[in-house]
């Protein structure tokens, strides 16, 4: 009997926090602070997407209201024409939703999905969310795809209740501790972590110890093993 296999997108089947590390690699070229290090000017910065995440919710245009945000208030208010078309310009790749799909995810879920069925379950903007599934290829091996604000334990109590889905037979399988390990054990789900070497900073936790219900795999491809 298979199990419930509910994959994370971002991160964990292509490659998405790459794209707004290297935005913001140029906004800190851009802003070139006389007196804050790089390491100041990105504490700034994730304090300022922390909260406009909350407010705003989550893809590029919130990221691009950051990134201007942080200009303004390192540079008390002071933000040209010029700066906001550089800002642009940084975060023009990541509308572009050109999919990279990571080592390995394609080959690994279509021989998991030959004995268990396969959900995705991601975070975001639903439109942009939407649009990489498409361009990914991938969409046809997923009994459903479902693109939510916020992953929460709530969100995962919901999720298997209106599938019907046992939760000691399902699995979340994710690169982040924060949206897709802790949330889903606090369900009553097992959890996989797939370690990713740039998940984004405010997505990281202290991890859980290693048990029957939490396993690390790495690389992806080595889920066929364990499932």
């Amino acid at each position: 009997m298979g199990e419930n296999l509910i994959f994370d997108a971002d991160d964990t089947l292509w490659e998405n926090n790459v794209l707004f590390e290297r935005a913001v690699e140029a906004f800190i070229e851009h802003l070139a602070h006389p007196e804050l290090t790089r390491e100041q000017v990105r504490e700034q910065l994730d304090e300022i997407e922390r909260a406009n995440c909350r407010i705003h919710g989550y893809g590029v245009d919130s990221f691009e209201r950051s990134l201007l945000d942080c200009l303004r208030h390192l540079r008390e208010g002071d933000v040209s024409e010029f700066d906001q078309t550089e800002l642009r310009r940084a975060c023009a790749p990541i509308r572009e939703q050109r999919i990279e799909l990571i080592d390995g995810v394609e080959e690994t879920l279509w021989e998991l999905s030959r004995r268990h069925d396969l959900y995705l379950l991601t975070k975001g903007n639903a439109d942009e969310q939407a649009g990489k599934v498409k361009a990914s290829g991938l969409s046809e091996l997923f009994a459903d795809v479902t693109v939510v604000p916020e992953k929460k334990t709530a969100t995962y109590e919901r999720f298997v209740t209106e599938r019907g889905l046992e939760g000691s037979r399902t699995w979340m399988i994710g690169n982040s501790p924060r949206s897709d390990i802790w949330p889903a054990l606090h369900a009553g789900l097992n959890a996989v972590l797939v370690p990713h070497p740039l998940t984004w900073s405010l997505e990281l936790r202290e991890l859980p110890d290693p048990g029957p219900g939490f396993r690390t795999v790495d690389p992806f491809s080595r889920l066929s093993e364990h499932f």
